[in-house]
């Protein structure tokens, strides 16, 4: 077994029992989400229970990539199992978060862990190497702890005084490494049930959606650290150097040969910060940070050691700071409590927007202790985080405020009598959360790929794959520069789009196409690809799939065939690019399969009423620009500005579950789709339901 530990970790924390599971049974499956979607099947018998139940499994997998020499793909972990976040029903879902994690939980022989249960303290899991032990939490007062002081206790428990490089006995029989241990653990938003709680791995690497953290708290589970000296062996490791090595000649990012001067946050693997307070450039004091085996180093870490490790939302949660400083101290305190960024970038402006309008305040409609006045100073900004944190008034004392916010934003909002009648926020769209009770990423009536994606599946899918299909053009026409022929970049990236290769309209973009076949084909291709190559094989989302590259033959990139070959190299298998979209596409249908049995109906999957009514705006106020036919021929077109049309989404939806083999009625896979993708227990399974009965 090529690229894989051979054992999972399985651990039941309301009888603390501890036991292994063959990976050879779920391999199959590749890794990572596969494998925690099939584990996650046949663990969890009552798909319908609420994500705070103990029966919910949360699993922690890897892939046959991680901990090896795979750039931007050695080091994600992925998390699944029922979330809290989510609405009307917190779904069966996931998250991800990159660094050592998961190459140390390798190194310690595990390909994953699963666990279930509610223990009956509060306690930490100890693995270091086959040793595995749940330990309370009192021995090290770790209960109460942010997440940055619970790993340091955590690295000096296991390591001791030692400094760096001093040889670490990681157990009796005298096993040693240099290494710290890896840890994920929740801080006090976690501890307090927050549903936008998440899970941290060092600094500031954040498995955020789906309220994992607040799971982790009601399980009363503060941390897992594992520590480990094993190996990973690899089939063929010469050849997986010279992958490497042909990677870095041929399609390498350099800061010594720059394409486009200003705008270096918008290349396949920049080594620069992709902190947006710090707009991606290189600046004094600052270096770039990997997880382990990248050669990107999209992360930073800084001098003065404020905002280490934070990127995108996390570092944008208070860009009305008023200072780069207060905008880094900021990314810090969510990072150590352990919240959502994604949420509180946006829940924090629907906050500030209630307050301008009246509604919100110290004895306003909406009772809010939070002193505006001091809004823009790092204390406006502490005082949030600790009353979503603590369920207070963010100065120590308890109030119904922090309680509600608690819950996230759209619940708060609904408790607050702010979704009610004609002017309700989620229709006036005064709430930007316009699917599942989740906040707006990307603009969704303009990257069509990522709207429809999340809304068919069960969160803001965060996945990049074609972001720089938005990104170049509305930058440059910003800037005047010129920009390649639309035809020709859609056409680089759709003839790698296997088994829809050779369709140009699965990227156009324009008003007249939005609804049409090739859309279609677009979000299921994308819907196969993640499933299998970026969150199974775990290749990192920032960097793959590498369509566009301005250092690659004819701009080419490496994608179509990097992956395959990375995944044989060290796997050995004769295992195609196809063959991982056809994987993707099987474990997608799993996924609905899971969806279906929690109780969702195709009446459920509606975007907010806003999404419907009101001109789409982008957070900058510039207009978006993606490829598109106009007048007949491929341009940049305007994608900005426009809504969905509710009966033509209804359409859409209707067409799509037939292109998928589901049933057009009610969303549901059928049988003979999943018994011809080999899923025929999951079929068994919906039948026994019920869910067949009405189709």
């Amino acid at each position: 077994m090529n690229g894989y530990a051979g054992k999972i970790l399985s651990i039941d924390l309301s009888s603390r029992r501890v036991t292994t599971i063959p990976t050879e049974t779920y391999q199959q499956w590749g890794g990572g989400h596969g494998m925690g979607s099939a584990l996650f099947f046949d663990k969890v018998k009552d798909k319908t229970v609420d994500g705070f139940h103990p029966d919910n499994t949360m699993t922690l997998m890897t892939s046959p990539l991680c901990g090896t020499l795979v750039p931007s793909g050695a080091g994600r972990t992925e998390i699944q199992g029922i979330g809290v976040q989510s609405l009307p029903i917190g779904w069966f879902t996931r998250s991800n978060f990159g660094g050592r994690f998961s190459s140390m939980l390798k190194y310690a022989g595990w390909d994953g862990i699963a666990i279930q249960g509610q223990a009956d303290s509060r306690v930490w899991i100890d693995i270091r190497n086959q040793d595995v032990r749940i330990r309370e939490c009192h021995d090290l007062e770790l209960w109460g702890t942010d997440t940055w002081e619970c790993q340091k206790r955590i690295w000096k428990h296991v390591a001791g005084n030692g400094v760096y490089g001093d040889w670490i006995r990681v157990n009796q029989n005298g096993d040693k490494t240099t290494q710290r241990p890896a840890v994920l653990a929740i801080g006090p938003a976690g501890e307090n049930l927050s549903r936008m709680a998440c899970l941290i791995h060092d600094a500031g690497n954040g498995a955020g959606q789906g309220g994992f953290g607040a799971v982790f708290g009601k399980k009363g589970l503060k941390a897992i650290s594992v520590i480990g000296t094993g190996s990973i062996k690899v089939n063929n490791p010469q050849a997986l150097m010279r992958s490497r090595l042909w990677l870095k000649d041929n399609y390498q990012f350099s800061l010594e040969n720059l394409k486009i001067k200003n705008f270096v946050i918008g290349f396949q693997s920049p080594p620069v910060p992709m902190a947006l307070y710090r707009f991606g450039r290189p600046r004094v004091g600052q270096r770039p940070q990997a997880c382990v085996g990248c050669t990107a180093g999209c992360r930073g870490r800084y001098e003065d050691g404020v905002g280490n490790e934070s990127i995108c939302f996390n570092s944008l949660f208070y860009y009305l700071g008023r200072t780069h400083l207060i905008q880094r101290q900021a990314a810090d305190l969510i990072n150590r409590y352990g919240l959502n960024a994604a949420e509180m970038f946006t829940g924090e402006l629907y906050l500030k927007t209630l307050h301008d309008l009246g509604v919100a305040g110290k004895g306003r409609d909406i009772d809010c202790p939070l002193d505006f006045t001091r809004y823009g100073e790092l204390s406006y900004a502490e005082q949030l985080v600790k009353a979503i944190s603590y369920r207070s008034d963010g100065m120590g004392n308890p109030h119904p405020f922090g309680d509600v916010l608690a819950e996230g934003f759209v619940r708060a909002a609904d408790k607050w009598g702010r979704l009610k009648g004609e002017n309700s926020d989620l229709k006036t769209g005064l709430l930007k959360f316009p699917h599942w009770g989740l906040p707006r990423h990307k603009l969704e009536r303009s990257q069509l790929d990522w709207g429809y994606g999340t809304m068919l599946s069960d969160r803001d899918i965060n996945e990049h794959c074609f972001d720089t299909l938005r990104a170049f053009p509305t930058y440059f026409k910003r800037t005047g520069e010129e920009l390649p022929p639309s035809e020709a970049v859609v056409k680089t990236i759709t003839d790698k789009m296997e088994p829809f290769q050779g369709d140009l309209k699965m990227l156009d973009f324009s008003t007249d196409n939005m609804y049409s076949d090739h859309i279609i084909k677009l979000v299921s291709w994308h819907r196969y690809y993640t499933r299998f190559w970026k969150q199974s094989a775990q290749l990192c989302d920032f960097r793959w799939p590498d369509f566009l590259n301005l250092y690659g033959p004819e701009q080419a990139g490496a994608a179509g065939i990097a992956e395959q070959r990375f995944f044989n190299d060290v796997t050995g298998k004769n295992f195609s690019f196809l063959d991982g979209i056809n994987l993707g596409k099987k474990i997608w249908n799993l996924d609905n399969v899971i969806w279906a049995l929690q109780g969702r109906h195709r009446d459920m999957v509606r975007f907010a009423d806003y999404v419907y009514t009101r001109p789409g705006t982008t957070h900058t106020g510039f207009p978006e620009y993606m490829p598109g036919i106009k007048d007949g021929k491929w341009d940049y077109v305007v994608t900005s500005g426009r809504h969905f049309d509710s009966d033509r989404f209804e359409d859409f939806k209707t067409r799509f579950y037939r292109f998928q083999g589901w049933d057009e009625k009610t969303g549901c896979p059928t049988r003979q789709t999943l018994e011809s993708l080999g899923l025929g227990f999951a079929a068994d399974a919906l039948e026994k339901g019920g869910k067949y009965k009405n189709a």
